[in-house]
């Protein structure tokens, strides 16, 4: 039997995405990034695909690190304005019925304590089809307005992440046991004061001596995402991810990466299957190769080479106006993502990129797989970088909101299914169920977030109550 291949949407709440400057078209409707319908439509539209579900991406401050002003980012909309994905969630869970949200979070400038509490009542008003992609911020602004002087060092971020996820972990999985909850009316009872303990946590970075506020919710721990793949990133993902997004051009530069964190899981206790890989892709697409290739190029008339530099300055936390832009680019240790600096500098021997040549080359898909055909070429190809990666699915981008997923569902589904690539029907009714089939709500039992479920109910641990 082949592998089915998963999907997500991949948005981020703003304007100009991962197609730069295709907000000009005189079709396209990101616009409306502000709009309740806007998003409704979206997810029902994934639902209707059979979708996993919604991966939003997110960023807390204003991108001004090309030419050392936000002025290039502000007239191609690049990632400002933007609006706080986490509140439309309950919005379009209201108008579905299986679709996932897997929503990004900075564990840089949350509080692991509230964070918890936020998440936990998302995945009880969606009945558990929340999911986090836990990043730890790369930008220079995001830390100058939310209280630091200047970024916190990259791994020491990550060092942050792990204690943050740790403090999680025993509110969502150990404060609160099981059977806590017994709303005995007769006896006045709603909790089991002897079955909800205080997490006693006091670390390097975060103190937490209390119980959990919110009672567990259907998956007690949201679907954990996590998308840096530097080194530290790829160490971070094999301990805590059940999902990893990469972002990369060619189907063997994912493959290095794959292999890589599944080996890091396996050593660390993991099933390495129990990790899924989703690539970045975009899929232009019509009702036959010339209709596909004709949006095609009318998409690549309208994007902006200096919008996407400008976007990756930030992203890499390097001016690349300050560059040669026909001088190949190399890698330095910078404060910023360094996994996408990698893949212009490491990752690809076969040619050495200069900021000019990037700029072009992002184009409509921003740096992922980029998939122009009508049906059978469009899954011809997305099924050859499947095999090919490794991977588990794509998480697919919408250069044409409103429009791109209706094509894909309209035109590559019906071709993928017929092939039998993709799911017939959801699996259970919450976003880890369709990780992992029915029934399986509750993180793996390999994964350290499950460590802490034991804890709590052992009569001799730290949080029992006298």
């Amino acid at each position: 039997m082949q592998k089915l291949i998963r999907l997500n949407g991949f948005k981020q709440s703003t304007v100009s995405h991962a197609a730069v400057g295709a907000w000009r078209h005189p079709d396209n409707q990101s616009h409306r990034y502000r709009e309740l319908d806007y998003w409704i439509e979206t997810a029902r539209t994934l639902e209707e695909g059979l979708f996993d579900g919604l991966f939003v991406a997110d960023v807390l401050g204003v991108l001004d690190t090309h030419g050392g002003s936000m002025a290039g980012t502000l007239k191609q909309g690049v990632q400002t304005p933007s609006t706080d994905p986490l509140l439309v969630v309950s919005a379009m869970a209201a108008a579905t019925r299986h679709l996932g949200f897997a929503i990004t979070v900075s564990t840089t400038y949350e509080q692991p304590y509230a964070l918890a509490r936020k998440l936990t009542t998302l995945d009880h008003l969606t009945g558990g089809r929340i999911g986090w992609n836990i990043v730890t911020s790369a930008l220079e602004s995001a830390a100058r307005n939310l209280g630091h002087d200047t970024q916190v060092p990259h791994d020491e971020r990550y060092a942050i992440a792990d204690e943050f996820l740790e403090v999680v972990y025993k509110l969502w999985e150990g404060s609160w046991e099981d059977d806590a909850v017994v709303m005995d009316r007769a006896a006045g009872i709603f909790a089991d004061p002897a079955k909800v303990h205080p997490i006693c946590h006091k670390g390097r970075y975060f103190s937490v001596p209390d119980a959990f506020v919110a009672e567990p919710s259907p998956q007690r721990t949201p679907v954990l995402f996590q998308a840096g793949v530097s080194g530290v990133g790829r160490e971070f993902a094999a301990r805590h991810a059940e999902g990893v997004f990469i972002a990369v051009h060619r189907p063997d530069l994912a493959r290095k990466i794959v292999d890589d964190v599944r080996a890091r899981a396996e050593r660390l206790g993991r099933d390495p299957q129990s990790l899924k890989f989703f690539a970045m892709a975009t899929v232009v697409t019509g009702a036959d190769d010339a209709a596909a290739q004709a949006t095609h190029e009318a998409y690549r008339e309208v994007i902006s080479t200096e919008g996407h530099l400008a976007r990756l300055s930030a992203i890499l936390q390097l001016d690349l106006s300050r560059l040669d832009p026909d001088a190949p680019l190399e890698y330095v240790e910078t404060q910023g993502i360094r996994s996408v600096l990698e893949i212009y500098t490491r990752l690809d021997p076969t040619r050495r990129w200069t900021p000019r040549a990037i700029g072009e080359f992002l184009g409509i898909a921003g740096g992922g797989a980029e998939i122009v055909g009508g049906p059978v070429r469009a899954a011809d190809q997305l099924e050859s970088w499947f095999d090919e990666a490794g991977i588990d699915g794509f998480n697919i981008t919408d250069p044409m909101p409103l429009r791109s997923y209706r094509d894909f569902n309209a035109f590559v589904l019906p071709e993928l299914r017929r092939r039998g690539r993709v799911r017939e029907h959801y699996d259970g009714t919450t976003y880890r169920e369709s990780f992992y089939g029915a029934g399986h709500k509750r993180v793996p039992d390999d994964h350290p977030a499950s460590a802490y479920r034991d804890l709590a109910a052992s009569p001799n641990h730290l949080w029992r109550t006298a």
